[in-house]
């Protein structure tokens, strides 16, 4: 491999690092990085051992935060994500792979959008209302109006105004989540955004957030491995050049526990959505 090659995939695997320590999402970005001096799926497996590494420091760090309800209620779902994201990987070409990935994210972000112009207008109605009753309850009005007007937060929470930041999504809602991100971390390892919705939508906090997510793709990926290794995505060669890059890893998970550690819960959300939008682009380009 050239030196340039070296270079992305070390800046990579500095990203996988971080994103499992600190913003979920981040990795996507690596995976748009790695395809542009790998094959695609090359790069799959080659990633799925980073991402690995990086599992088992995330869930050495916020196991115990993790949200083990939310975990059950994915478990069938995503099982079946990854079987249909097998299927889809022996069928098609490394070009559709990553733009229906992309088209998968972005139309997730739409339907937040709508949810948050829903929001937006019942909290204005909110406002009005209480205005013409005169009954003193403005106060809860201005909060509602004040939450809607949060756009970058609300376009991936589900939260109604004046409800509860956090609440137990319909059964549904969470296979719906878990089949998305079963197959898209099958497919590209591009799972993350997919589930940084899902528990954005449920108003987890930051170690709530790295807590499920940690334990979800560490459990995921180990399911993925052997049906990698058959599809000949990891081999002997992508094993050899992971441990290479193993320390970048670590290295990525100690500079993202610290940069948590500095971030407020509304700019980590905002963080976390940026990366999703910017990932979706990227996949599909």
């Amino acid at each position: 491999m050239t030196l340039t090659t070296w270079l992305v995939l070390a800046l990579v695997a500095l990203s996988v690092g971080v994103s499992k320590s600190a913003l979920p999402g981040l990795s996507t970005l690596g995976v748009a990085l790695i395809a542009t001096v790998m094959p695609a799926k090359e790069s799959t497996g080659l990633l799925l051992l980073l991402l690995l590494c990086g599992d088992l420091v995330a869930v050495s760090s916020y196991w115990r935060q993790a949200d083990w309800r939310l975990l059950s209620r994915m478990l069938l779902p995503v099982l079946g994500g990854v079987l249909v994201g097998v299927v889809f990987l022996a069928r098609v070409d490394d070009l559709v792979m990553r733009r229906t990935i992309g088209g998968v994210l972005l139309a997730l972000l739409a339907v937040r959008a709508v949810r948050w112009f829903v929001d937006r207008r019942s909290a204005r109605r909110a406002e009005r209302d209480a205005a013409q009753d005169g009954s003193g309850d403005a106060g809860a009005a201005d909060t509602a109006a004040a939450d809607a007007a949060d756009m970058p937060v609300a376009v991936c929470a589900s939260v109604s105004a004046g409800e509860p930041a956090a609440q137990r999504p319909h059964l549904g809602v969470g296979s719906v989540y878990g089949t998305l991100a079963g197959f898209t971390t099958m497919v590209a390892n591009a799972g993350g955004p997919v589930m940084s919705l899902y528990l954005l939508s449920v108003g987890a906090t930051k170690l709530r957030f790295m807590g499920t997510a940690a334990c979800f793709f560490f459990a995921t990926n180990l399911v993925k491995l052997p049906f990698s290794i058959g599809l000949s995505l990891v081999t002997v060669d992508t094993l050899r050049t992971a441990l290479v890059l193993v320390p970048l890893v670590l290295l990525g998970a100690v500079i993202g526990r610290r940069l948590l550690r500095s971030i407020d819960q509304k700019l980590f959300e905002r963080l976390v959505i940026g990366l999703t939008i910017t990932a979706s682009i990227f996949l599909l380009r």
